[in-house]
């Protein structure tokens, strides 16, 4: 079993965020598995490894796995360790760029999954959802905010209209700093709002995960959120969750102002179990000796099956001709 590398830019809170805590909690759930650590390629930092040492000491690429992730770096690593195996670990989709078939997808999403499964025909693809960590769980405790909204990522709508409509009535706590336990937060709250749709249409990429209506969904929040990207993977609007921002403020404010005045059954354990460690360490170990045998294999053998592009071209072509012949 080769060596994991999970590279990124660095571990502090300059470069804080959802994909890195991400890359921390499989590294966690590798590690029992497999041989893996981190390795920073931007930012030397005490006590971590850094990529271009690791390169100058000439390590053998039978002996490791380099697991890239980081958005647009992704290309420059990619071709940087051509000789190396390399894997992606893809959480948003959308950036534009390619990614060749010596490379292995593992996507956190069935969103990211399907992208993918249409732009990387020849490539190994594989689900691997991102851990939800067992803090976050219902602590069936007396709720004493009505409203909670995390101000990162809020629409305008959200933040400008749907928010000042609410504080006259319940209320409301606006989240717009780092708490260290929010789990906590969550068994607090009775409603929690997410609504991160504007923002990754701003940005061009889709939402990688959504972890936070997730893990308010698992303390027990009633949770109104967009259904962007990944989020669709498990929010079923109207079963488990609503749909916020629809067709009127009016509207979204008389759907949670009934969700405060009326709690619903908490969901079960058993809605969480494939985001929790076990689910996904069993998904991993079966995922990695699968791609060891992957690399083992194109160690030895050329690449035979053509690359799709033309076909792409081609479809592309069909359909200008179409449009031409109905203008």
């Amino acid at each position: 079993m080769r060596k994991l590398y999970f590279l990124v830019p660095g571990t502090t809170q300059r470069f804080g965020g959802g994909g890195l805590w991400a890359e921390l909690k499989i590294l966690k759930l590798a590690q029992p598995l497999c041989e893996a650590a981190i390795v920073t390629y931007q930012q030397r930092e005490a006590d971590t490894l850094f990529l271009e040492d690791l390169l100058a000491a000439g390590i053998s690429p039978q002996e490791v796995i380099f697991v890239v992730s980081w958005g647009f770096h992704v290309p420059k690593l990619v071709r940087k360790l051509r000789q190396y195996p390399v894997v992606y670990h893809a959480h948003s989709s959308g950036y534009g760029f390619s990614i060749p078939a010596r490379v292995p997808i593992w996507c956190v999403s069935r969103n990211t999954v399907g992208y993918w499964g249409q732009k990387a025909l020849n490539a190994p693809i594989a689900y691997v959802p991102n851990h939800i960590s067992e803090d976050f769980c219902n602590h069936y405790q007396s709720r004493d905010i009505d409203v909670l909204v995390q101000t990162r990522k809020s629409s305008p709508y959200l933040l400008n209209q749907l928010v000042p409509a609410l504080q006259n009535r319940v209320r409301v706590v606006l989240l717009d700093h780092y708490v260290e336990d929010l789990a906590a937060l969550f068994n607090r709250a009775k409603v929690y709002l997410y609504d991160s749709a504007h923002y990754w249409g701003q940005q061009g990429v889709s939402e990688g995960f959504g972890l936070p209506p997730l893990e308010a969904l698992a303390c027990g929040c009633q949770v109104f959120s967009s259904v962007n990207g990944a989020i669709a993977d498990y929010l079923d609007p109207g079963i488990n969750a609503q749909k916020l921002s629809v067709y009127s403020t009016a509207y979204d404010v008389e759907r949670i102002l009934a969700a405060v005045q009326h709690p619903v059954n908490p969901l079960p354990e058993s809605v969480f179990q494939p985001y929790r460690a076990p689910a996904i360490q069993q998904r991993l170990e079966i995922l990695l000796q699968d791609t060891n045998q992957f690399f083992d294999h194109i160690a030895t053998h050329p690449r035979d099956i053509p690359p799709a592009p033309a076909a792409v071209l081609g479809g592309a072509k069909r359909w200008a001709r179409r449009l031409k012949g109905w203008l």
